[in-house]
């Protein structure tokens, strides 16, 4: 019985994963014009198992080599000598172990380059080698060089980027010999690597590897794609699941971020029965999903989710910057030549969104306010008054009872910060809803926050809560008529959920207002509206 798998390479025969063949034969057209490119993505972001699956497709047509920099050790970077030596072990360890033809002639060649002297090595007898391997082969060699980023500080490495360079140059302006295709792939984007024309140069700089062709191709996972493996998944269990609404949720959280896609589909096939449900047909469920998030977002150890913590604390300027994106509503410009940006963006922790700045994906969000309201000293008392009174907030049939939430948190915000200022709560009020309503669901629900309506004047907090969501419209009063609009905006999404009951927060700083809640009647929609 195949399994999901988050760790290494994903296998077809082992493993439920994403029909890869469209974007293969994507790549497959960079590879037969004789592109040179790098495939940079964030880590555990379906690298190493679109290069094993490309291999596949590729090895009727062109003499594949597949190799890892993980086979170099930091003594192979020490002098060209170690590298070329441990560059030519892993070509001969292509033949001797995994069945690659490679011609007599360049067998022995890559053996006494292995055996030579270090010292008295140098790249270009490397080079040389390999210029007549392709003369040699019966048909075109394409490289594959996986975890390129153990090199990317090297000059070693940078000496050997420029050598594939000028053999690239040289095949497209003289017809000399030269590799049909080189694929570097990593999490550091090569292309943009630098390194010094002469060493006694400090000014003029190139990068070695500035012949890439850009590399385009969407490698998130779509929902129909996630759907297609789900089926698959299906046809083995039948646990009865929708597919296709399950297939758009997860995709919904992860935003097609395939380890995390894998992970989800990982803890509701392995964690959740008995432990949380009856069986599987219970766990492939929408409130089966919510579960597995929940788990995933708080298990420790994660090293995708330890790394975006690293890159923060690495980060502190743009940590809060990223804070008033999500608490606040900011808008903050895209900046491609911004490292703290760029660095962020090569690790897969925030996109473009239309020349902004977005958070990648909505478990990455959800990862982010756990840690700004864990991490904060300001709202601490009320996450505790909330902490200690939450059994009052969930009625007889386990259903959360958000208008008592909504009155007890205006009741304890008016307490504890009826002497701030104007700004200060308009900042900060929607931060502090939030930190409430976590401490009431921690443990046993979860929050995601809709990216569409997150501003300055409005943002959607969706509880998710044993199965149940809730919409808490969360918002700065701007008089009646743009109330009666947030009240029919809200109504809209309540058709979306399919909910008949939704709920208003407004901080509102009219001298004159009535603090409480208060019931609506909008059309066949009942909210509860309350006022800071």
């Amino acid at each position: 019985m195949k399994e999901f798998n988050t760790t290494a390479v994903c296998i077809p025969s082992k493993h439920y994963m994403v029909d890869l063949s469209e974007r293969v034969a994507e790549i497959k057209k960079l590879v037969d014009a004789g592109k040179y490119f790098t495939i940079n993505r964030a880590r555990q972001y379906g690298k190493t198992t679109t290069l094993k699956a490309l291999q596949q497709v590729l090895r009727n047509e062109y003499t594949v080599i597949s190799l890892s920099f993980e086979g170099i050790t930091n003594a192979g970077y020490q002098s060209e000598g170690e590298f070329v030596q441990s560059f030519s072990r892993l070509i001969l360890d292509q033949s001797e172990f995994f069945g690659i033809s490679i011609p007599d002639a360049t067998i022995q060649a890559l053996e006494k380059l292995a055996e030579q002297d270090p010292k008295k090595l140098k790249m270009d007898e490397l080079f040389r080698t390999i210029r007549r391997w392709v003369l040699a082969n019966e048909n075109q060699i394409v490289l594959f060089i996986d975890e390129v980023d153990s090199a990317t500080n090297n000059q070693v490495f940078l000496d050997f980027l420029g050598l594939l360079r000028d053999g690239y140059i040289s095949r497209e302006k003289d017809g000399a010999p030269a590799l049909q295709s080189v694929i570097l792939a990593g999490v550091t984007d090569v292309k943009h690597l630098k390194s010094k024309i002469r060493p006694d140069d400090e000014h003029k700089v190139n990068s070695p590897w500035n012949i890439a062709a850009d590399f385009l191709i969407d490698m998130s996972l779509s929902d129909v794609g996630i759907k297609g493996m789900l089926d698959e998944y299906e046809a083995d269990h039948h646990t009865g699941m929708d597919t296709e609404t399950i297939a758009k949720l997860i995709r919904k959280y992860t935003n097609g971020y395939p380890y995390l896609v894998s992970r989800i589909c990982q803890r509701i096939d392995q964690s959740l029965v008995p432990e949380k449900f009856d069986d599987l047909s219970k766990a492939w469920t929408e409130y089966g999903v919510d579960e597995a998030v929940k788990l995933i977002i708080s298990e420790s150890g994660n090293a995708l989710f330890e790394s975006l913590s690293g890159k923060l604390t690495n980060y502190p300027d743009l940590k809060e910057k990223l804070r008033s994106i999500l608490m606040r509503g900011e808008t903050v410009a895209w900046l491609p030549y911004d490292e703290e940006q760029q660095q962020l963006y090569m690790y897969g922790f925030i996109r473009n969104n239309h020349n902004t700045v977005a958070i990648a994906n909505q478990m990455f969000e959800m990862l982010l306010y756990t840690h700004f309201i864990g991490e904060s000293d300001k709202n601490n008392e009320l996450k505790q008054k909330a902490s200690e009174f939450k059994s009052i907030f969930v009625d007889a049939d386990g259903w959360l009872d958000v208008p008592k939430i909504m009155d007890h948190f205006i009741r304890e915000h008016n307490r504890i910060h009826k002497d701030n200022t104007e700004k200060f709560i308009e900042e900060e009020g929607r931060e502090r809803f939030i930190t409430y309503v976590s401490g009431i669901i921690n443990g046993t629900g979860t929050y995601s926050v809709e990216d569409q309506t997150r501003d300055h004047k409005r943002m959607d907090l969706v509880i998710h809560y044993l199965g149940r969501r809730y919409i808490v419209e969360m918002k700065i009063w701007h008089g009646d008529r743009y109330n009666e609009k947030g009240e029919k905006q809200i109504a809209g999404y309540l058709d979306h959920y399919g909910l008949d009951t939704g709920y208003m927060l407004s901080f509102n700083f009219n001298k004159k207002k009535e603090s409480g809640v208060k019931r609506v009647q909008i059309g066949d929609k009942v909210l509860f509206e309350g006022t800071v």
